[in-house]
This record gives C-alpha cells, structure tokens and sequence, in this order.
C-alpha cells in the first residue's frame, strides 16, 4: 500500500506540465495521473513521451495527453495550451517545470547562447503562465507552480544565465501571486535541490563518490528522489494549500 498522501480535489481536474517526458517532469506526470487528474504535458522528446503515456495508461490512471512543442517557441506554446483547453477543459494547474542547467564559463557565454538559457528556463514560465490566466479565472481558481533552483541561492560556479534566470522566476512568482490571488489564483515555486534524476547522474553525479559529496552538504543523508519533489507539487495544487501562495518551498534535504 502506498504511504503517501492522495488528493480527491485534484480528481478530475486539468493539469498542465512543461519538460514532462523525462525526470522531474515524468514524476510529476506520473504523481498527477495517479492522483486522478487530467494531465497535458509539453515536450519535445517524442519517444520517451510516447512511452510514459502507456507506461501511465497501463496503470488505470487516466492517460496524459503530450504536445509536442518547442518551448522556445512561444506562438508553439500559447497554441499547445490552447489545444490542451480544446481537449481537455480548462486548467486548474500549470505546472513549468522545464528547464536546461548547462553549465559554461562565464566569459565564454556568447549572446546567443544567453538568449537561449533564458528562453528555455525562463521566457516559456513567463508566457506559459499569462495563456493560463484566463483559464484559470473562467474556473474562478487556480494554481501555478513555477520551479526555481537553489544555485542561483548558493552561487553554483558556471551557472550564472541558469541561476539568472530561476531567480527571475522567483520574482515573477512574488509579483504574480500578489496580482492574482483576489481571484483565488495562488502562485508558488518550488526549489528542487540535487535531485538525482538519470541526466543528473549521467551529468554531473555519475559517480557513488560524486553522489556522497553532495549529499554530505544536505542536513538530510539521502539523496532528494524526483518523486519528492512531485509530491510538494502535488500538495501546492491540491485545495490542501488553498491559503498557501507566494512562497518559495525547498524540496533539497536542506542543501547547504
């Protein structure tokens, strides 16, 4: 038997999650289906979507709908959220969750490559939620969960446009929850610290010894598992947190 907590008032509902064919993004798939909602997510990996939707599917959840789309394509994406409207009602719950934390030096980073770290990790969270908005007003709720990073918190080495770009996800979250919440619309972040999902591993802990190191830093002694992090996503879009908006909330064993 599972032991963790299930959300009836997430049953039923449409849920919306960009970069969720893989890692935190398949988690939270996953955790939302199995919760009984209605999932979209947006991606560009065709395969490993394709795979999560009858991985999914095959478990009696309700199966999640992809869309493949571009998120550096912004028209991609305002139409991919109004195809999700078309199919599946209004949504209760955006969650961005895509993002891209190459790391580069910080003299080498060209004007190009910034334009690209702050359009995948940033601009897509910006137009992705203003689409939503109306959704969410016609249903008189809602809920939007943006992902930030501790890097930017810590000052991670090489990380600067990634770490610009979550902070600035942070302020957006602050000034949007004020602008929205008298429509009961709440807007939050969550801050994953070193989850351990497979391109982690393959990155930047491909080793026991570079896991160890990191977890050494945490106040907790095991490394932050995805489905951790979809588990405070899921509390965040649940009507449990309806008085829980404008907050940053740290899922990272207490990362140093």
């Amino acid at each position: 038997m599972d032991r963790f907590a299930r959300y009836p008032s997430l049953e039923g509902r449409t849920v919306i999650i960009s970069g969720g064919a893989s890692g935190i993004g398949e988690a939270l798939v996953r955790a939302f289906a199995a919760n009984g909602a209605r999932v979209a997510f947006l991606d560009i990996q065709d395969e490993a979507a394709k795979s999560l939707v009858a991985s999914v599917a095959s478990t009696g959840a309700p199966e999640p709908l992809f869309q493949k789309c571009d998120l550096l394509d912004v028209p991609a994406l305002q139409l991919a959220i109004d195809v999700v409207r078309e199919r599946l009602g209004p949504a209760a719950v955006l969650i961005n969750n895509a993002a891209d934390d190459r790391r580069a030096k910080f003299e080498e980073v060209a004007l190009a490559e910034f334009d690209r770290m702050i359009g995948v990790n940033f601009r897509h969270v910006f137009f992705a939620a203003q689409r939503v908005l109306p959704q969410m007003r016609e249903l008189g709720f809602g809920s939007i969960i943006n992902m930030t990073s501790g890097t930017w918190v810590r000052g991670v080495p090489n990380l600067e446009a990634y770490g610009s770009a979550k902070a600035a996800i942070v302020g957006l979250t602050n000034i949007l929850a004020r602008d929205v919440g008298k429509e009961r619309i709440r807007v939050n972040a969550i801050m994953p610290g070193a989850i351990l999902t497979e391109k982690q591993r393959q990155l930047w802990f491909p080793t026991q010894a570079a896991i160890d190191t990191m977890v050494a830093l945490q106040c907790l002694p095991d490394p932050v598992p995805p489905d951790d992090v979809a588990r405070m996503a899921l509390f965040l879009a649940a009507d449990d947190s309806r008085h829980i908006t404008k907050q940053v909330m740290a899922v990272n064993g207490g990362l140093n």
